[in-house]
């Protein structure tokens, strides 16, 4: 399945914000500034929104 159909930031972005939430202790604001120093301008509340959607799917798919 696409589960990142019709999302406004690329999949990789998305991934690479969740496995920072889930991998590391890091706060959303956290994120955001790591993601911006890479030159993606995120909105801390928008990596909340992600890590609410995504972090079953990929809790899943690492799991396997």
């Amino acid at each position: 399945m696409n589960y990142f159909r019709y999302k406004q930031f690329n999949k990789d972005v998305i991934t690479v914000a969740v496995g920072y939430y889930l991998r590391y202790a890091l706060s959303y604001r956290d994120i955001s500034e790591i993601l911006r120093k890479r030159g993606v301008k995120v909105h801390h509340s928008t990596v909340y929104r992600w890590v609410q959607e995504y972090a079953p799917i990929l809790y899943q798919i690492w799991k396997k």
